[in-house]
């Protein structure tokens, strides 16, 4: 039985992947690190507090979550958002925003 792939294919070689490693640094220097990866106690301190999200699950919200809606439009506006390619709702929510702002303004 053939096993599915779970991942893409590496663009490098395997030669290539072991002497990168072999050419790395032996201490880490990052500035922005929020642990100090040289550091085996403090790498695994940190990553136990980490929350695992299988592939396709959304991580906690950044921004307010948007209110779920159904909403009926004509088919040209639909047709013309639609036209205007992938992300086409976030525009039109766009519009939306801007019709609001003006009319609230005035």
């Amino acid at each position: 039985m053939k096993r599915a792939r779970t991942s893409k294919p590496s663009a490098f070689s395997k030669e290539q992947i072991a002497a990168a490693l072999a050419a790395a640094p032996e201490k880490v220097r990052d500035s922005e690190c929020p642990y100090d990866p040289n550091d085996a106690e403090a790498v695994d301190e940190y990553w136990a507090k980490a929350k695992i999200r299988l592939p396709g699950q959304r991580g906690p919200q950044k921004l307010p979550t948007k209110v779920a809606v159904t909403v009926r439009y004509s088919p040209e506006v639909v047709e013309y958002f639609k036209s205007t390619g992938e992300g086409w709702q976030t525009r039109m929510n766009e519009a939306l925003q801007q019709y609001v702002k003006r009319h609230r303004a005035a």
